[in-house]
């Protein structure tokens, strides 16, 4: 499998992946670039957090759990020292609605985190991944 990223400005690039999307990146000002897209590792950090919460979903739909809101974020920290990599990102998965299923919810979160999520499975070897789950405005 082949898939390039060719440049387009002084720091920014702009990959066509292989199923057909446009992605653009470039560095900050402070980098040399225009900031005119996201970093890098902001793309990683959206990958990771993407890839968790489409898990996550599918997984409550199959438990036949559809009655709520979800939204996810995270916490994360990077080295001082060159190559700045994530040293700690703390995923926050949030959910909000009415009789939340606590026990399906934490299920299908670790599934992820355990077994389905392939960057979150890549990211675990090189960096401090922990989660939580925040249930919020429940009328339980």
């Amino acid at each position: 499998m082949e898939y390039s990223a060719k440049r387009i400005g002084k720091m920014a690039f702009y990959a066509k992946t292989p199923s057909g999307h446009d992605i653009y990146m470039d560095a900050k000002e402070a980098s040399g670039g225009d900031g005119s897209a996201p970093s890098p590792m902001e793309t990683v950090l959206a990958a990771l957090m993407g890839c968790t919460s489409m898990d996550v979903v599918s997984i409550l739909s199959k438990m036949k759990v559809n009655d709520y809101e979800y939204w996810i974020s995270a916490n994360y920290e990077y080295a001082k020292e060159h190559p700045k990599v994530f040293t700690n990102i703390e995923l926050v998965y949030h959910f909000s609605g009415k009789n939340l299923p606590k026990d399906k919810i934490e299920k299908a979160v670790n599934l992820s985190q355990e077994r389905y999520c392939s960057v979150s499975a890549m990211l675990k070897n090189s960096v401090d991944l922990a989660m939580r789950i925040e249930y919020e405005g429940e009328e339980n």
